[in-house]
């Protein structure tokens, strides 16, 4: 049967156990890596029963995959869901009744109505099976009460049927929900391991993210990934800059109409698009085996969201790499989905998933074992050898004092406050908070001034991770100390934790000879007009030329902060060094990746973005340059900060205070970056919008 009808020659791991406990007519619950071959342990029970099997299935794109799949080897297959027309549906019920389909898929909401559970009392059913059967747990990453709500329907009817539940991921916790849902009893679950031995795992903290992406795309042009996202507006966004830069991308998420979306997942099916950039609305039984990488642009809510998503790269066994690109950013904005798409009920639980995968992103533990410790629910000690954990080699260096340090200030804050404001009183801030606890008088107020308030909520981070600090389940959740930390403070532990380097994607190589030939030129410009060098070309930018030897005008333009009007202001004099340099030593011209899509297309108001920076570095307001160049202020201001993000440096002392800016980035731990207008409610009308987005630009926010 097994050759026969889908090709191989012998069972993977599990697959014959959970089959043969099924035709023992036994409710069976099987849970299998993705990947692993969950489909064939219901479809060869399904041919060997007499009768009809049918298969509860979450996702219409799902059912449409797997009958074409059937129906291409000769298995009479069929589904029923809202995509069929009111006709489609009568039709292929009659065949149903009929003895036409022997494997039938059904929409859990199918079972809402009272006269489908009636017509399903007349058929010879056999077998039921709940495909992706975690969205039947209440503790599930993905449940959906409409799953739930049909148990007590399916055991009602008068068949006796047996049942299986199938998933990929499942905690201790939900596989007990499951299995007392469908009475299955202990001997009857089979689990084969999570370990997904071909995935190899990053988290990267603190780079770059869109560069990275970009360069990572690059060095991977002849391979399928998928990129995760957390919004459907920087989906869109993404995608949108892949296509300029002359990748073949697609966008998918819920906000597309349900053509939209085929059409991008069949794009990438088909092979038709290198790159799909996706929310988590993409990918639940998607098998398309030759992905190659999964990129997290943003952190998930869960390590079942994470795991099951990352679990879609490596399908075919071969060797496939799962990154995720960490920002202290990305909690808040799951936060903010938790408190909108999650019921009161719910909140406490997803709270506690969220900090779980905060600590995954923290923790030097192998990242491997850290996901299976999760799933299995005690600890698990093996390495993968091939994680960015395991392939760090950077020095470990023992931290117990800095440690210390933090345990002291969260046991004299009594507990009951969160990371932020730790990592402040120990940074020393003067922000209002601190002083109206009067945080000011303890003795560890400032005791780590030296560090970064990013650099301090990284180590309170990492001391989570490893349990020396807990976190509470609430939507702001407060700091406390664990049992492993009063070790530490009974002089019992040690902490060491790896200097690490911040990885960023392989670049290449400058060349340094012509680097300090083009910043030899820059300050003879420079000196010539009065202005400072950088005013010409950002260090950021010689680096480019030096890497890329640029000697046409387009992919000039391609480097990084080079626009129309610096081109036409000063590029003519470095182009000619450039070129005399590369006649010079024989060099062939490196292509950037920008340079596969045509030359920037500047609008008319991105052409003069650096008039207007210049103009405010010379120390005018953007009122006064405005009225000069007859444009608006806010349009001066985006001018200003978009040189900034371009590597064009800047005196934020021009722009705002340091208390305004404490006060900027209390009000953003409040309400997020989401938008900005609730941000500046929470602040003196003094502070302007512009000042606001000037502290989220400097901050990267």
């Amino acid at each position: 049967m097994l050759l026969k009808h889908f090709g191989y020659e012998t069972f993977r791991p599990g697959q014959e156990g959970v089959i043969t406990s099924i035709l023992e007519k036994r409710n069976t619950l099987g849970i299998m890596p993705t990947g692993g071959g969950k489909s064939i342990c219901y479809q060869i029970p399904a041919l060997l029963f007499e009768g009809i099997t049918l298969v509860i299935s979450p996702l219409i794109s799902l059912m449409k995959d797997q009958v074409d799949s059937l129906n291409s080897i000769h298995i009479p297959a069929t589904f029923l869901n809202s995509s069929l027309s009111h006709e489609e549906i009568s039709d292929i019920m009659w065949e149903i009744e009929n003895g036409i389909y022997k494997i039938v898929y059904v929409a859990p909401e199918r079972f809402e109505s009272l006269e489908f559970v009636t017509w399903l009392e007349k058929l010879p059913l056999t077998f039921i099976a709940f495909d992706e059967a975690h969205c039947i747990s209440k503790w599930g990453h993905d449940f959906r009460p409409s799953y739930r709500s049909i148990v007590n329907r399916i055991f009602s009817l008068p068949q006796n049927v047996v049942v299986a539940a199938l998933t990929a991921t499942a905690t201790e916790e939900v596989m007990n929900d499951i299995c007392t849902l469908l009475s299955i009893e202990k001997e009857d679950t089979y689990v084969t391991g999570f370990a997904r031995e071909n995935l190899s795992f990053q988290v990267l903290r603190g780079v770059d993210k869109q560069k990275y992406l970009l360069q990572y795309i690059e060095n991977h042009q002849k391979e399928v990934g998928i990129i995760y996202v957390a919004s459907r507006k920087l989906c869109d966004q993404l995608s949108t800059l892949l296509t300029k830069k002359g990748i073949k991308a697609r966008a998918y998420h819920a906000g597309l109409s349900d053509v939209e979306r085929q059409e991008a997942q069949n794009d990438f099916i088909y092979d038709n698009c290198q790159v799909i950039v996706a929310t988590n609305a993409f990918g639940m039984g998607i098998d398309k085996s030759n992905v190659r990488y999964v990129i997290h642009y943003n952190m998930p809510k869960n390590i079942e969201n994470y795991y099951q998503e990352a679990g879609r790269a490596g399908r075919d066994g071969e060797e496939s790499e799962c990154i995720l690109l960490f920002h202290s950013q990305d909690v808040s904005v799951q936060k903010f989905l938790i408190e909108q798409s999650t019921s009161a009920e719910r909140q406490q639980q997803e709270y506690e998933n969220l900090q779980t995968i905060v600590q995954y992103c923290h923790t030097e533990q192998c990242l491997q074992s850290y996901i299976l410790s999760y799933f299995q629910g005690k600890e698990d000690q093996s390495t993968c050898g091939k994680c960015s954990n395991c392939l760090d080699t950077g020095e470990k260096i023992d931290i117990t004092k800095e440690a210390l340090m933090i345990l002291s200030c969260v046991k004299r804050m009594k507990e009951r406050f969160g990371v932020t404001l730790v990592a402040q009183v120990l940074k020393g801030s003067k922000n209002k908070k601190i002083l109206q606890f009067n945080f000011q008088t303890l003795s560890t107020y400032g005791l780590m001034k030296e560090k970064t308030e990013k650099q301090i909520s990284s180590l309170i981070h990492y001391l989570l991770a490893e349990k020396y600090l807990l976190l509470t389940n609430h939507q702001y959740p407060t700091v406390y100390i664990g049992e492993k930390g009063y070790s530490l403070l009974q002089g019992k532990e040690t902490v060491w934790k790896r200097e690490i380097e911040t990885k960023t994607a392989p670049e290449q190589m400058i060349d340094e000879q012509l680097f300090e030939r083009l910043r030899t030129l820059r300050k003879e410009i420079a000196d010539e007009k009065g202005y400072p060098p950088y005013l010409i070309f950002a260090d950021g930018t010689l680096k480019d030329f030096s890497r890329y030897y640029p000697t046409t005008k387009g992919a000039f333009l391609n480097m990084n902060g080079v626009g129309e009007i610096k081109f036409e202001r000063y590029g003519q004099p470095f182009l000619e060094a450039i070129s005399a340099f590369v006649l010079e030593n024989n060099i062939t011209p490196i292509q950037k990746l920008s340079d596969t899509s045509s030359s920037k297309q500047e609008t008319g108001d991105q052409k003069s973005y650096v008039v207007s920076y210049d103009l405010f570095q010379q120390g005018h307001d953007t009122k006064t340059i405005a009225k000069e160049r007859s444009m608006t202020q806010q349009t001066v201001e985006k001018h200003i900060l978009r040189a900034v993000e371009e590597g064009y440096p800047m005196e934020w002392g021009k722009i705002f205070t340091g208390e305004q800016e404490e006060a900027i980035l209390t009000a953003i731990e409040k309400v997020g970056t989401e938008r900005l207008k609730p941000i500046k409610e929470e602040l003196p009308a003094s502070i302007e919008y512009f000042m606001i987005q000037s502290v989220l630009c400097k901050h990267k926010l």
